[in-house]
C-alpha cells in the first residue's frame, strides 16, 4: 500500500486508457499540493462542483477531469436532478472524489501501474474511498423515491443496478463506482465509516435532506420524489358496511317481515268476510254459469239513468269501437281482394326499404350513444391523439413442470426461475414471435406485413415494430439470448443474469452485467416486466408462469385502405395461430377483430337454431288453429292455410318495420333481427287465435250473413286487441327514450312492428278468414282447395282445451279455498323478488358473448388468471392551458415546484392506494421529462450554432451548443417562447446512451402541437389501472378514474377527463339501474293511460293490468338474481319486450272481465279466464314453448342465458300471472260491473232468439 500523506492530491489529470473499460482513461498519479485550475474550466467548475467555484480555485483535478465527471453522471442528472437535494448530495460524492484538495484525507491508493506512452506518469488502477455512513444514508434517502416519469418506475431502478426495493444505499455506492457500470475507468472500493480508520477521516460533507431547499434557490424535492414531503399517505374510505339487520340482510327481513304482516291482514279479512258471510247466510257462489245460460244482471235490469257520468262515457266509446271495427271488419270480408292486394301493396312499398338495410355490427356503435360522456371523450382523443392502437397478443404458458434455480456468480442469493423462463422455451417462443413478423398477408392486390401496419414509434429513424415481449430484452435475437460471459469454469453473466437486470431497469441501455447488453426494447422504448409477463407474485417477476407478447397494431380513423390492410394481417395472423403447434408451449391468443368475427360467427350459427325454433312454432299454429270435429272433416275444419297466412303477416309487419326504419337510416341491429320476430310473433298469434277461435266458438244469428257474424266478432275482440297492440306500440316508443342504443332501435322497431300487425290482422288476416270460412262452409279441403266433401250434417262442439279451461280450470283456480292460496304464494314470490332486485349484478361477462368453441374464450380465462395490469388510462388535459407559463407549468407537473394538488402529483397519490382507486402507477410526464431533458447541464438539448437545427447528444460536433445558458435563469424551467422553441426537439429526440431522456418513444403522441408548433394542445398522461377481471371492476376502475379526472379538473380549473379504451363499453352500467327505472316505469305508466282509455275509462281495471305486469317485472328480477342473469343492455331489451308480451297475458282477460255482466266478481273471472284464458294459453303460451326450448341448444352462451333463460321466464311468469293470479285478483277486487254496459247490453239483444254472453 502507497501510505499517502495529509492534505494533498492522489492523483491530478488522465493518463493511459483503461485496460478493463474501453474508451474512459485513467487518472494520474499525484501526491503534490493542489494545482490552481485552468480558466477553461471555470464554467465547468460552476456547473458540476459550484462549492469549489472561489478563490484560485486549487484542485486536484483538471479540465480533462471535469469534462470526464460530466460525460459519466449525464445519467443520474438526467433522471436525479428533478430533486435538487438529491442531485446536490450525488455530486457531492463525485466531487469530492474527483476534485478535493484534501483528498489524502479520505482516499487512498491501493494500486499503481506506470503508464506505457506517459514517461515518469503512473496511472492510479484501484482506490480507496472512505465515506462517511451518514453521509451515505443520507444521500440514498434523498434520493430513493425519485420517479422515472416516462418508465413508470423508480430512477434508482435504472442507477442501482438492481430494483429500487432491493437498492440501499452502500449497494447503489459500491454500483456506481464499480467498472461493471461502463462508465467507472477503474474499481473504486467505497468504505462507509462515521469514525477515522486506518489513519483516513471519512468524507462525511453536509447533506440536503429531500424536504429542505438548497441555496442557490432550488426548491424542495416534490412528494413525487420524496415522500417525507408528502405528508400521511392517503388513506381509502372504509366501505360501506352492508345493510344488515341483527346480521341478516335488511331487504330480506324487511320483506320477511312484510310478508308475515301482508299474510295476518289478508288472511284475517278472508276469515271476517267468510264469517260475515255465513252469519247473513249468503254465499259468494253462485252455480257455475254455463254460456248458455241466461244473462244475470246486477239487481235486475237497472236503467241507463242508474249509471254514472264515467260509466255512461265509457259505454259510448266501448260501443264507437264495437261499432267501427264491425263496419270494417264486414268490408274487409265483402272486399276481400281489395284489401289483401291493397296491404300487399303497402307492405311490399314498405319493405323494400331493406335494399337501404345497414346492420350495425360495431360494438361502439352498439353499446354507446353518441352523445354520451364516454363517447364523447373518445372522439376528443381519437381526433387529437389518433385512435387507440389495435391489439394482437399472446398468452404463452408451458405444459412442463421443470422449474430451476439460477445461483448468481456475483453472491447473491438463489433465484428460482419458472418453466416458461427455461432458455429452450425462450429460443421457442422468439421461433413463434419472428414466424409472426414474417406473416404476409394480402389485400386488393397488395402484400401487407407487420412492418406495413405496427406501432413504430421511433419511426423513421428506426422503423422496428413496437413488440412487447420478455424476447424484446433480448433484441428479439438469438444471439442475443445465448450471449454469456465467463470462462472453462464459470459463467458470470448470462440471459439470467439479464433478465434480472432488465425487469428492474426496463430502459436501461446497458447492463450492469458483464454482458453490457441493452434492456431497450428494438422499437426504442421499454417493455415494462407487468406487461410481457403474467401469473408471478409480487415483483418476483422470475417466478413467472405465462409470457405476454403483445403487437400494437395501428387504428385508423377514416383510412379504410390501411384499416382494410391491418384487417387483412389480422385474418391471417388468426389463421395462422390456430394452425400452430407445438407440445411445449400452451398458446391463448387474440386479435382486435376475434370478438367481432366470432360474433359474425355465432350471428350465423344462431341463424339455424333461430329458424328451427319459428318451423315449430309454425307447425303448431298452423296446426292448433283448427277446430277438428271428427276424422272424416279433418282437411275441411283444420286451418293450415290460414295459420301460414297469419304467420306471414307476422312477418310482413316484421319486415315493414324494418323497411320503414332502413328508410329513415336507422341502422339495424343483431338484437333487432333476433328478437323483433320472436315477439311480433307472440303478440300477433295471440290475436289470430282470439278472432279465429272466437269465430269457432260463435253461433251465426237469424238472418246475419257471413260478413256481418265476422264484423260482429270483430266489433267485439278487436277493441281488446287494439288496447294490448297499442299498449305495446306506446311502451316501446318510450322505451326509445333510452340513452343506449341497441335498446333505442329496438325499442322503435318493436314499437312499429306490433302496430303494423295489428293494423294487418285486422284488415288482411280477417278478409283471409272471410275467404277461409266460406271455404269451410262450402265443405272444400284446406289448402287443396278445389277438392270438396259430400254434405253431411256435423254437429258444432267447443274446442277440447275451452272445455278444459270452462269446465275444469277455471272453477277450481277460483274455488274458495283456492283463491287465497294463489294470492299469498304470488305475493310470497313478490316479497322474494323484492329482496333480491338489489342483488342482481350490473354488466356483462365478455365471455358470455363467445360461441362456446370459441377460441377467444381461452384468452379471457388467461387475461383474467395470468395478467397483473390493467388497460392503460390516459388523463386528458384539454386545449387551452398555457404550458409556457409558471401556473400552468405547475398545475400540471410532479418535478419541484409543482403544486401538491397538480395533475400529476394527484394521479401519483391515488397509485399509492391503488386498491382503491384501480389506478396502478404513477402516471408518465412528459412535461416533466422535458424540464430535465432542456436543463443547460444535461447533454440532451443542443442545437447546432450555425443552422438552429436539433442536435442529438450522441452527435459529437463543436458547433453544437446548449440550449439554454449554464446561468441561474437558464437554469429554471423554461417559460414562453423558450418552452415553445425547443418542446419539438423534445418530443422528436431518441432515446441513447447519453441521453435516456429523449421524448420521441415515449410522448411524440402524448402531446398535440398546434401547426407551425406555435402552441401546446390537447395532452394526456398515461398510466395503467390495476388488473381488472369482471363486469363490476371494470365499472368501479371508470368510475374511480371518473372521480379523480374530476377533482384534478376542479383544483387546476381547466377541464381534464379520464380515458380508457374500455370506458365506452362499460359507461352504461353507471346509469343502467336509472335506465332500467325509467324504461320500465315510462312502459308501464303508458300500458296504465292506454288501458285506461280503451277500457271505458275504467281506471280501476288498469289499475289491476299494472299491477299485474308490475308484478311480472319484478318476479323477473327475482329470476334473474336466481340464474345468473345479469343487468345489461340485452337483458333490458327482454325486459322492455316481456312488458310488451305481459299486456297479451293480462288486458284480454281484463277487458273480458270488465263486459262480462254475470252477477258476482268470481263469475265473471271465470267467464273472463274461461272465454279468454284458453286463446291466451294457446296462443302464446304454447306457441312460445316449443321455440323457446329450441334456444336451449344454441352454441351462444348468450342466446343460452338471455334468450332461453328470460323467454322462458317470460312465458311462465306472463302465462301464471295472466291465468292464475290476475282472475283471482279480480275475483276479490275487480271493478264493478259498468251499468251502462250492461243496459246496452241488455237492449242489443233484446228480440233475439238467444240472449248470447259477450264471449269473445
Amino acid at each position: 500500500y502507497l501510505q499517502a500523506q495529509a492534505q494533498h492530491c492522489v492523483w491530478y489529470g488522465e493518463c493511459g486508457e483503461s485496460t478493463k473499460v474501453p474508451g474512459k482513461k485513467y487518472n494520474c498519479n499525484y501526491t503534490g499540493p493542489p494545482i490552481p485550475l485552468d480558466p477553461e474550466g471555470y464554467d465547468l467548475l460552476t456547473e458540476l462542483c459550484p462549492g469549489y467555484d472561489y478563490g484560485s480555485r486549487s484542485l486536484c483535478c483538471n479540465v480533462d477531469q471535469l469534462r470526464t465527471l460530466k460525460g459519466s453522471l449525464q445519467l443520474p442528472l438526467q433522471f436525479l436532478s428533478r430533486c435538487p437535494a438529491c442531485f446536490f448530495n450525488l455530486m457531492n460524492l463525485f466531487c469530492e472524489l474527483t476534485c478535493s484538495p484534501h483528498q489524502s484525507v479520505f482516499m487512498n491508493v491501493t494500486q499503481i501501474t506506470p503508464d506505457k506512452h506517459l514517461a515518469n506518469k503512473s496511472n492510479v488502477v484501484e482506490l480507496q474511498y472512505y465515506v462517511g455512513k451518514t453521509f451515505a444514508g443520507a444521500m440514498y434517502n434523498a434520493c430513493k423515491d425519485v420517479q422515472a416519469p416516462s418508465s413508470n418506475v423508480k430512477a434508482l431502478s435504472l442507477l442501482c443496478g438492481k430494483d429500487a426495493a432491493a437498492c440501499n444505499a452502500t449497494n447503489w455506492i459500491q454500483y456506481m463506482f464499480d467498472i461493471n457500470n461502463g462508465q467507472s475507468p477503474f474499481p473504486i472500493d467505497p468504505v462507509f465509516s462515521d469514525v477515522p480508520e486506518s489513519g483516513f477521516t471519512p468524507m462525511n460533507n453536509k447533506t440536503y435532506n429531500c424536504t429542505e431547499g438548497l441555496e442557490d434557490g432550488s426548491g424542495p424535492c416534490s412528494c413525487q420524489d420524496c415522500t417525507k414531503a408528502c405528508g400521511p399517505k392517503p388513506v381509502p374510505p372504509p366501505l360501506p358496511p352492508p345493510w344488515t339487520i341483527l346480521g341478516i340482510d335488511a331487504m330480506s327481513v324487511i320483506m320477511w317481515i312484510s310478508y308475515m304482516a301482508f299474510l295476518l291482514i289478508f288472511i284475517g279479512g278472508v276469515v271476517g268476510a267468510w264469517c260475515y258471510r255465513k252469519r247473513r247466510i249468503m254465499s259468494e257462489y253462485g252455480p257455475i254459469l254455463d254460456s248458455n245460460n241466461p244473462l244475470s244482471f246486477n239487481g235486475g235490469n237497472p236503467d241507463q239513468a242508474n249509471a254514472l257520468c264515467y260509466e255512461t262515457l265509457g259505454e259510448r266509446f266501448e260501443n264507437s269501437l264495437r261499432v267501427l271495427f264491425s263496419c270494417w271488419g264486414s268490408f274487409c270480408v265483402r272486399r276481400p281482394l281489395l284489401v289483401i292486394f291493397g296491404t300487399l301493396i303497402l307492405v311490399v312499398a314498405s319493405s323494400s326499404g331493406l335494399v337501404y338495410m345497414h346492420i350495425t355490427t360495431d360494438p361502439v356503435e352498439l353499446w354507446s350513444s353518441p352523445s354520451s360522456q364516454a363517447r364523447q371523450e373518445k372522439n376528443y382523443f381519437d381526433s387529437h391523439f389518433g385512435p387507440f392502437f389495435r391489439n394482437e397478443q399472446l398468452i404463452i404458458t408451458t405444459p412442463l413442470n421443470n422449474t430451476f434455480i439460477y445461483v448468481p456468480y456475483f453472491g447473491g442469493s438463489n433465484v428460482p426461475f419458472g418453466a416458461i423462463l427455461d432458455k429452450n422455451i425462450l429460443h421457442q417462443v422468439l421461433d413463434l414471435q419472428l414466424d409472426i413478423e414474417g406473416i404476409v398477408a394480402t389485400y386488393e392486390g397488395e402484400t401487407v406485413t407487420l412492418k406495413d401496419i405496427c406501432l413504430a414509434p421511433l419511426a423513421p429513424y428506426n422503423n422496428n415494430c413496437t413488440i412487447l415481449s420478455v424476447l424484446n430484452y433480448f433484441q428479439n435475437s438469438h444471439a442475443v439470448l445465448d450471449h454469456s460471459v465467463g470462462d472453462e469454469f464459470y459463467v458470470y453473466a448470462d440471459f439470467h443474469s439479464h433478465f434480472l437486470y432488465c425487469v428492474s431497469a426496463p430502459a436501461s441501455l446497458n447492463d450492469t452485467t458483464p454482458l453490457h447488453d441493452p434492456c431497450l426494447g428494438t422499437f426504442g422504448g421499454p417493455v415494462f416486466p407487468w406487461l410481457a409477463l403474467g401469473g408471478y407474485d409480487g415483483t418476483n417477476y422470475n417466478n413467472a408462469t405465462a409470457l405476454v407478447i403483445t403487437f400494437p397494431v395501428n387504428n385508423y380513423l377514416n383510412d379504410t385502405v390501411r384499416r382494410g390492410k391491418a384487417l387483412a394481417w389480422e385474418k391471417e395472423f388468426i389463421s395462422f395461430m390456430k394452425s400452430y403447434h407445438n407440445p411445449n408451449l400452451t398458446i391463448a391468443f387474440n386479435a382486435e377483430r376475434s370478438v367481432e368475427d366470432e360474433i359474425d360467427r355465432e350471428s350465423n350459427s344462431d341463424i339455424k337454431t333461430i329458424l328451427i325454433s319459428y318451423i315449430i312454432m309454425f307447425i303448431y299454429i298452423s296446426l292448433a288453429l283448427g277446430h277438428i270435429h271428427s276424422l272424416r272433416r279433418l282437411m275441411v275444419d283444420s286451418k293450415i292455410s290460414l295459420g301460414i297466412a297469419g304467420i306471414l303477416i307476422v312477418l310482413s309487419s316484421v319486415s315493414s318495420s324494418l323497411g320503414i326504419f332502413s328508410y329513415a337510416g336507422i341502422p339495424l341491429t343483431l338484437i333487432v333481427i333476433e328478437v323483433i320476430p320472436f315477439l311480433v310473433l307472440a303478440v300477433g298469434v295471440d290475436n289470430i287465435f282470439i278472432i279465429v277461435q272466437t269465430y269457432q266458438r260463435d253461433e251465426r244469428m237469424p238472418q246475419e250473413e257471413l260478413h256481418q257474424q265476422i264484423g260482429r266478432i270483430l266489433g267485439d275482440v278487436a277493441p281488446s286487441m287494439f288496447l294490448s297492440s297499442f299498449s305495446e306500440t306506446v311502451a316501446f316508443f318510450l322505451g326509445a327514450l333510452s340513452n343506449m342504443p341497441a335498446v333505442r332501435t329496438f325499442s322503435l322497431f318493436a314499437g312499429l312492428a306490433v302496430f303494423i300487425d295489428f293494423l294487418l290482422q285486422i284488415s288482411c288476416f280477417v278478409s283471409l278468414l272471410g275467404l277461409d270460412a266460406r271455404r269451410q262452409e262450402r265443405n272444400r279441403l284446406d289448402i287443396f282447395c278445389c277438392v270438396k266433401l259430400p254434405e253431411g250434417q256435423e254437429e258444432k262442439t267447443d274446442g277440447c282445451l275451452f272445455r278444459f279451461f270452462k269446465k275444469i280450470y277455471a272453477p277450481f283456480i277460483l274455488k274458495e279455498w283456492m283463491r287465497p292460496i294463489v294470492v299469498a304464494v304470488f305475493v310470497g314470490i313478490l316479497s322474494f323478488s323484492i329482496a333480491v332486485v338489489n342483488k342482481v349484478e350490473i354488466g356483462l361477462d365478455q365471455k358470455l358473448s363467445m360461441p362456446d368453441d370459441s377460441y377467444v374464450l381461452q384468452y379471457f380465462k388467461n387475461l383474467s388468471q395470468y395478467l397483473h395490469t390493467g388497460a392503460p388510462v390516459y388523463f386528458v388535459v384539454e386545449d387551452g392551458l398555457n404550458y409556457s407559463s409558471p401556473e400552468g407549468q405547475n398545475a400540471v407537473c410532479g418535478g419541484v415546484g409543482c403544486n401538491n394538488d397538480s395533475l400529476v402529483q394527484q394521479v401519483y397519490y391515488a397509485s399509492l392506494i391503488s386498491n382503491y382507486t384501480t389506478i396502478a402507477f404513477t402516471p408518465s410526464s412528459w412535461l416533466d421529462d422535458y424540464f430535465d431533458w432542456v436543463k443547460p447541464q444535461s447533454s440532451c438539448c443542443r442545437y447546432y450554432n450555425s443552422t438552429g437545427a436539433f442536435c442529438n447528444a450522441s452527435v459529437v460536433n463543436s458547433s453544437c451548443v446548449h440550449c439554454r445558458p449554464m446561468t441561474a435563469r437558464g437554469k429554471q424551467r423554461p417559460e414562453g417562447e423558450d418552452f415553445l422553441h425547443f418542446l419539438p426537439m423534445f418530443l422528436s429526440d431518441n432515446p441513447n446512451l447519453k441521453c435516456g431522456k429523449g421524448g420521441h418513444a415515449a410522448y411524440s403522441t402524448a402531446v398535440d402541437l398546434y401547426p407551425n408548433d406555435s402552441w401546446v394542445g390537447a395532452t394526456y398522461f398515461m398510466t395503467y389501472h390495476t388488473i381488472l377481471k369482471d363486469s363490476a371492476d371494470f365499472i368501479v376502475a371508470m368510475k374511480m378514474a371518473r372521480i379523480l379526472a374530476d377533482n384534478i379538473t376542479r383544483s387546476m380549473d381547466h377541464k381534464v377527463f379520464a380515458y380508457s379504451v374500455f370506458y365506452v363499453f362499460y359507461e352504461q352500467y353507471l346509469t343502467i339501474a336509472y335506465d332500467t327505472a325509467l324504461n320500465l316505469g315510462a312502459s308501464l305508466a303508458a300500458i296504465f293511460v292506454v288501458t285506461a282509455v280503451l277500457l271505458g275509462f275504467e281506471l280501476w281495471s288498469a289499475v289491476l293490468v299494472s299491477i299485474t305486469i308490475g308484478m311480472i317485472l319484478v318476479n323477473m328480477f327475482g329470476i334473474m338474481w336466481l340464474w345468473d342473469i345479469s343487468l345489461n343492455a340485452v337483458s333490458l331489451v327482454n325486459l322492455v319486450m316481456s312488458c310488451g308480451i305481459s299486456v297479451e297475458f293480462c288486458s284480454h282477460i281484463v277487458r273480458a272481465f270488465s263486459i262480462s255482466v254475470r252477477s258476482s266478481k268470481v263469475e265473471r273471472a271465470e267467464e273472463a279466464l274461461a272465454h279468454m284464458g284458453s286463446s291466451v294459453f294457446s296462443g302464446i303460451t304454447l306457441t312460445k314453448f316449443g321455440g323457446i326450448l329450441i334456444l336451449a341448444f344454441s352454441k351462444s352462451q348468450i342466446f343460452q342465458i338471455f334468450y332461453f333463460r328470460m323467454y322462458l321466464a317470460i312465458v311462465l311468469l306472463g302465462a301464471t300471472h295472466g291465468l292464475i293470479f290476475l282472475p283471482v285478483l279480480l275475483s276479490y277486487i275487480g271493478p264493478s260491473v259498468n251499468k251502462a254496459k250492461v243496459s246496452a247490453a241488455n237492449k242489443r239483444f233484446v228480440g233475439t232468439e238467444r240472449e248470447r254472453l259477450l264471449n269473445y
